[in-house]
C-alpha cells in the first residue's frame, strides 16, 4: 500500500511516528555507548533516510554539526555503494572528512532498512570517536594524513559478517575497546531505528517509504520558503574575527534574501591555515544551515526539504572550503562560529530574533597519560561557556551553543578516568553588560591522579578576541588558560604537565544586548547578589 500523501492527517501521524522511531534509535545508541563523550555529552546524531539517501527525520538528541553533515554524508556513501549493491545485514561507514563530518574523529554509520525483503530506506548515525590514532586532537598536524586513520566508504559488516575494516581500525587507535564499543553502539542504535521504522510501516500498512518521504520533504520546503519570504529582501553582511593560530582569522559572510530563496556566501574569508583549524564544505553547510534555521524558521522540520531553498557558497580552497589533504582535526573551533556570523548578518534584517556572539566553540579537555596503576589512558570531555544575550532575555551560562553537547558530570568524569576536577564554578564578570546580560563562562581547575608526566592537548578559541555585543551591548570576557602556578599556556598546542600540575582555565563569556543603562535595576541587583555582575571591558567593535 502506498502512503496517502494527499491526506494531511495521515502525513502528520506518519511523520510523528517516524520521528519517534529515530529518537528511539538515538536513545539506544546513548544507552549502549562506551564513552562519556557520547553517553553523557551526546556528541552524536541519528536520522532516517529514503532510498536515495535524503534525510527525512532526525533525532532531537544530537548536534547540528553531526546532524546536518550526516544529511550530506549518506548520499556520499551511497555513491560508492548504490542501493542495488546492498544486502540485508550490511553496515556501511566512513570517517572521510570531505564526505562526512569534517574531521577523522567522526564516524558516520549507515544501515539499510529492509521491510519484507525490500529496501525501503536507511538509518544512520554519526559519533565522535575517543581516538583515531595519529597525532590526536589538535592543530599541529601539517596534513590530514598525520591526524589519524581514514576509512573511505566501506562495509563494516557484509550480510551480517564482520569485515577487516574493524580490525584495521582497532590496530590503529590507542583505545580500541571504547572506539569499537561506540562504533557498535552506533550499529545497535541503527538496528533499533530499522526495527521501529518497520513497525511504523506495518502500523500504517505501507510497503515503501519514498512517497511518504517526498510528501514530508515537500512540506518542509514549503515551510522554509514561506519563512524566508517573510524576511525583508536585501543583502546583509557581517564579519567575525577569531584568534586563529599564528595570526587572527576572519569569517566574512554575505546573506542575500530574495523572495523565497536565501543565499549565504563566504567570499572574503581567510585563506586556508597551515594548521588543523580548516573546515570542509560539508561542515560549513552544516552549521550555516543551523544558524539560518535558528533565526528564520526554528519550527520547520530539519531535513533535506528544508535545505532546498538555501544556497551556501565559499571560495574554493578558502578556510571554510579546503581541499585535500589540508589538516582539519580542530575544524570545530572555526566551524562552530558560523552561526554567529550568519546570525550577526541577519541582525540587520530581524533584530528581535537574534543573539549576541558567545563562546561558541566548546573547549575540549583532552588528556593522555598513565594512571596510578601505570595503565595508559586517554580521556576527553567538553567544557562550556557563555551564550550570547537574546533580544529579550539574558544569555545562558555554562552552555555549548550552537552545539548541543552537554558537559559530563564531575562525578562521572572522576569515576571513569584518573582526572580530578578540583573546582568548577561560574566565572563571575565574564558576561557582557547590556540591557540583557551575556551568559557567563566557567572556571575550572583540573588535575590528574598519576605519578608520571601527562599530556594535555589544547584547541581553544576566544582567548585573544572577545565575543561582541549587539545594539550597544558590551563584549563578553575572553577566556584564559594557565598552569596552577599562573604560567600562561598556549591555547593551541600540546603541553607536558607534571603529576602535581593543575590546569586552570576560564571559558569565554558572551556579548550583551542593548544599552546597559536600560537594564532593569532589579536585575542589576540580582547579579550583584549572585556575584555574577556583568563585565565592562575595553573597547570592542560593535556588531550593529
Amino acid at each position: 500500500m502506498r502512503a496517502r500523501t494527499d491526506d494531511p492527517v495521515f502525513v502528520e501521524m506518519a511523520w510523528n511516528r517516524l520521528r519517534a522511531a529515530v529518537e528511539q534509535e538515538a536513545q539506544a545508541l546513548l544507552s549502549t555507548a562506551f564513552t562519556t563523550i557520547v553517553r553523557e555529552s551526546a556528541d552524536l546524531s541519528a536520522g532516517v533516510f529514503d532510498t536515495r539517501g535524503r534525510m527525512l527525520a532526525q533525532a532531537v538528541t544530537g548536534t547540528p554539526g553531526h546532524i546536518n553533515s550526516m544529511a550530506l554524508a549518506v548520499e556520499n556513501i551511497l555513491k560508492v555503494f548504490p542501493p542495488s549493491s546492498i544486502e540485508p545485514g550490511d553496515v556501511l561507514a566512513t570517517n572521510d572528512p570531505w564526505l562526512a563530518s569534517g574531521h577523522l574523529n567522526d564516524f558516520t554509520v549507515v544501515t539499510p532498512a529492509f521491510h519484507r525483503g525490500r529496501l525501503v530506506g536507511f538509518t544512520a548515525s554519526t559519533c565522535h570517536a575517543l581516538d583515531i590514532g595519529g597525532r590526536g586532537m589538535g592543530v599541529d598536524a601539517m596534513d590530514c594524513y598525520e591526524e589519524g586513520i581514514l576509512l573511505p566508504p566501506c562495509r563494516l559488516y557484509a550480510a551480517g559478517r564482520p569485515q577487516q575494516a574493524l580490525e584495521i581500525l582497532a590496530a590503529n587507535v590507542r583505545t580500541p575497546e571504547p572506539v569499537l564499543g561506540d562504533l557498535h553502539a552506533q550499529i545497535a542504535g541503527n538496528a533499533v531505528g530499522v526495527h521501529r521504522v518497520g513497525e511504523m510501516m506495518d502500523a500504517f500498512g505501507l510497503d515503501e517509504l519514498d512517497a511518504l518521504g517526498a510528501a514530508i520533504l515537500d512540506r518542509s520546503e514549503r515551510g522554509m520558503r514561506a519563512a524566508i519570504a517573510a524576511l525583508p529582501d536585501g543583502e546583509y553582511r557581517n564579519q567575525v574575527t577569531l584568534d586563529g593560530v599564528d595570526e587572527p582569522i576572519v569569517i566574512s559572510v554575505r546573506v542575500v534574501v530574495d523572495g523565497e530563496r536565501l543565499l549565504v556566501d563566504y567570499a572574503g574569508t581567510s585563506p586556508p591555515s597551515k594548521r588543523g583549524i580548516n573546515v570542509v564544505m560539508n561542515y560549513t553547510r552544516a552549521y550555516t544551515t543551523y544558524g539560518i534555521r535558528c533565526v528564520v524558521a526554528p519550527g520547520v522540520p530539519n531535513n533535506a526539504g528544508s535545505f532546498r531553498p538555501v544556497t551556501i557558497t565559499a571560495p574554493d580552497d578558502c578556510l571554510l572550503n579546503v581541499r585535500r589533504p589540508a589538516p582539519v582535526s580542530a575544524r570545530h573551533i572555526v566551524g562552530l562560529f558560523l552561526p554567529d556570523a550568519v546570525i550577526g548578518a541577519l541582525a540587520h534584517a530581524v533584530p528581535d530574533r537574534v543573539v549576541a556572539e558567545g563562546s561558541s566553540s566548546p573547549w575540549i579537555i583532552d588528556v593522555r597519560g598513565r594512571d596510578l596503576q601505570d595503565r595508559p589512558f586517554a580521556y576527553a570531555f567538553f567544557v562550556g561557556g557563555g551564550m550570547g544575550a537574546r533580544s529579550n532575555k539574558d544569555g545562558l551560562s555554562a552552555t555549548h551553543f550552537p552545539s548541543t553537547v552537554r558537559s559530563a558530570p564531575v562525578e562521572v568524569i572522576e569515576s571513569v578516568s584518573p582526572i580530578v576536577i578540583h573546582r568548577r564554578a561560574l566565572a563571575a564578570g565574564t558576561g557582557g553588560a547590556g540591557r540583557y546580560r551575556g551568559g557567563l563562562g566557567v572556571h575550572y581547575e583540573i588535575g590528574v591522579r598519576t605519578e608520571r608526566d601527562y599530556l594535555f592537548a589544547t584547541s581553544f578559541e576566544r582567548i585573544r578576541t572577545a565575543p561582541r555585543g549587539l545594539f550597544g551591548g558590551q563584549p563578553g570576557a575572553p577566556g584564559s588558560l594557565t598552569r596552577g602556578d599562573g604560567t600562561a599556556l598556549d591555547p593551541k598546542a600540546k603541553h607536558w604537565m607534571a603529576p602535581t600540575d593543575r590546569i586552570v582555565l576560564r571559558t569565554p563569556g558572551s556579548g550583551g544586548v542593548g544599552d546597559p543603562a536600560l537594564r532593569d535595576p532589579a536585575l542589576v541587583q540580582a547579579d550583584i547578589d549572585a556575584g555574577v555582575s556583568a563585565t565592562l571591558p575595553g573597547p570592542c567593535p560593535p556588531l550593529v
